[in-house]
């Protein structure tokens, strides 16, 4: 056991081998999700003019109190065509460009409007409800920095500032493969000793949410060329990604077939529960994970290793990006390996409390499928008691 690499010992491993692929120009309609490559500018202040954040009265603050002719109306996209004189008000809808001459704008809610004369019962201050001029963002200024995922608000926020394309880092191909006599596609029967495959699709879908764009192999059987040229085809993308088949067995084929290839393994096995016979190697730019055949094992390979690489090829912060909480329940420690254990999370009160799952065997991925935490249990001897703090990565 002491020659097993610490879970953060293989992080640094993997990283040390990821070079970041290219970019790419990206429309905003396409951008969701994907990583920028270089620090953004706005092209525009925003407001680019001084704006009503009201419906209201454009007026100047120095004519209130009192009782002030109505002589224009402004809707949002259509300036008022003169400035407003002394002693006027001019009707105004949120959006709207305030006219020169107005420093403030009354809401609709505390006025009185009786034909074209306004009555305005207090005092306005100088400078209510009207956004000024690069109040949000001055044009120039850097509007995000590079490693930063796009989510939605943040290309609204592009938009915005009339930023029309991105550069982003290309989306890493990765290709999944399991490996196994035993395995079906799920939906067809299933004859004697044989179980539906199910970590293809899984691993394929949390490298989609990790910005991939992933597919997945047919299973393959237990045999040397079939699994030759199944991982052959893998070794075209950026990153391959196989289930089964890198332990001892004799039908553990994987790691052996990979070297014919002239992958260069870096590491096998990792201080991890579950999840220990993890390997990880390289041919050329080409990441290459061995991810355990049991389905919680690859789950958890796939969010300490996997995910923090397809990131960093992409620009991003790598993490893991642990969470903090506390136990709900006690949990027994393993000597010499770090455990990730399934849980359920729920507040109580100011705390968020994690509930471990019964049943965490690494084949139990029914049962893991109700879980929505890994609770990070350190490696020591006896229990963690009930209350104890513990860092999670969130499902």
């Amino acid at each position: 056991m002491s020659s097993l690499l610490t879970i953060e010992e293989a992080l640094a491993r993997v990283l040390e081998h990821v070079q970041p692929l290219e970019t790419e120009l990206v429309g905003l309609d396409a951008a969701a999700g994907r990583v920028l490559a270089e620090d953004v500018h706005a092209t525009v202040d925003l407001p680019p003019f001084p704006s009503s954040a009201m419906d209201g009265f454009a007026v100047r603050a120095a004519d209130t109190p009192g009782s002030l002719p109505v002589v224009a109306r402004i809707a949002a996209g259509r300036p008022a065509e003169r400035p407003l004189a002394a002693g006027e008000a001019m009707e105004i809808s949120t959006g709207g460009v305030v006219p020169e001459g107005a420093d403030a704008v009354v809401p609709i809610e505390v006025v009185v409007v009786e034909g074209n004369t306004l009555t305005v019962p207090d005092a306005a201050e100088p400078g209510a409800h009207v956004r000024s001029v690069g109040g949000d963002v001055r044009r120039g200024d850097r509007l995000l920095a590079a490693g930063t995922t796009l989510r939605p608000a943040l290309v609204g926020a592009l938009a915005a500032a009339g930023v029309a394309t991105v550069t982003c880092s290309r989306r890493p191909r990765v290709t999944v493969l399991s490996t196994g006599t035993e395995l079906r596609p799920p939906g067809e029967p299933l004859g004697a000793g044989e179980i539906y495959e199910a970590n293809a699709v899984m691993l394929a879908a949390a490298a989609r949410t990790a910005g991939a764009d992933a597919s997945a192999l047919d299973p393959v059987e237990d045999d040397e060329e079939a699994h030759r040229v199944a991982v052959d085809q893998g070794l075209a993308g950026d990153v391959l990604v196989t289930s089964g088949g890198v332990s001892v067995g004799p039908h553990d084929l994987v790691r052996r077939i990979e070297e014919e290839l002239g992958v260069e393994e870096v590491f096998w096995r990792v201080a991890v529960k579950p999840g220990k016979p993890v390997s990880f190697g390289v041919r050329g730019r080409t990441l290459v994970f061995g991810l355990p055949g049991n389905p919680v094992s690859a789950l958890v390979g796939f969010e300490l290793f996997v995910r923090p690489a397809l990131l960093a090829l992409q620009r991003a912060e790598p993490g893991p990006f642990y969470r903090s909480g506390r136990l709900a329940a006690p949990v027994r420690r393993v000597e010499e390996r770090d455990q990730l254990l399934r849980a359920r999370s729920r507040l109580d009160g100011g705390d968020l409390l994690l509930e471990p799952l019964r049943g965490q065997d690494s084949h139990m991925i029914a049962r893991a499928a109700a879980a929505d935490a890994l609770v990070l249990v350190r490696r020591g001897e006896g229990e963690l008691a009930a209350g104890a703090s513990v860092s999670y990565l969130p499902l």
